[in-house]
């Protein structure tokens, strides 16, 4: 947990993601990367010189109307003394039922994002922390890089106006390995996704590219974390030095 320790307050330091007072929530999906998000944040509440509390916000898509076991969730969170918020949902039915979208990732996505966001906020707070790892930045890139025709990623601390909330993303200078190794670890108590298209959606296909390039190419997911920095690429860039 040191080292997870160290990448997430590191990120947070250098983009200026925690500041004092901050009610942060924090979306649980039930994957590896937002329970141990959760379970850093929390720990790190411990020393950081920024007071700041934590809330965990989970959206159950209910994939083929059922609803999920958080159970275990729960049992973490008390561990972790940490409040649980958990919205059931119809985004399974919307999405692969009702539209019958030919691209679902894209329409659940947003359609996620915006009850979390709406989540954080009813739950009273100004910033909500999403578990993006340093491998998701370098996937996002090459994906708008070669099916967008643009150069871009996400950002890690961004605005949204219309909601007055804060995005921010801990993780971002983690590797998914690291993070897997932590969680598997601590034991944490993860929920396996019973999203249709999960394993066989685009991002998946962009990280199978990324691993046979780092074949010839090694730590190329380091390089494109680098060259944004450097570039000042999506608010990567910062005025910290390397």
């Amino acid at each position: 947990m040191r080292e997870i320790l160290s990448k997430v307050r590191s990120a947070c330091d250098r983009y200026n993601m925690i500041d004092q007072g901050d009610k942060i929530a924090v979306g649980v999906s039930g994957g590896k990367d937002s329970l141990l998000l959760l379970a850093a944040l929390a720990e790190m509440r411990r020393f950081y010189p920024k007071n700041y509390s934590v809330t965990a916000v989970a959206l159950d898509p209910c994939f083929d109307g059922t609803q999920n076991d958080y159970g275990a969730i729960e049992s973490l969170c008390k561990k972790l003394d940490v409040e649980l918020i958990i919205r059931r949902s119809t985004l399974w039915q919307v999405v692969f039922e009702d539209r019958k979208e030919s691209n679902p990732c894209s329409l659940c996505a947003k359609m996620r994002r915006g009850i979390l966001h709406d989540m954080a906020l009813e739950a009273g707070c100004n910033k909500i922390a999403l578990g993006h790892n340093l491998d998701d930045a370098a996937e996002t890139f090459f994906l708008n890089l070669l099916r967008g025709g643009h150069i871009g990623c996400f950002s890690p601390v961004t605005y949204l106006s219309r909601k007055d909330l804060y995005m921010i993303r801990p993780l971002v200078l983690t590797k998914e390995s690291t993070v897997a190794a932590a969680a598997k670890r601590l034991d944490l108590p993860i929920i396996k996704s019973r999203c249709p298209l999960d394993k066989y959606s685009a991002r998946q296909e962009t990280k199978e590219l990324i691993r046979q390039l780092e074949k010839d190419y090694p730590s190329l997911r380091e390089k494109i974390i680098g060259a944004m920095q450097r570039g000042g690429i999506s608010g990567w860039g910062s005025e910290k030095e390397e």
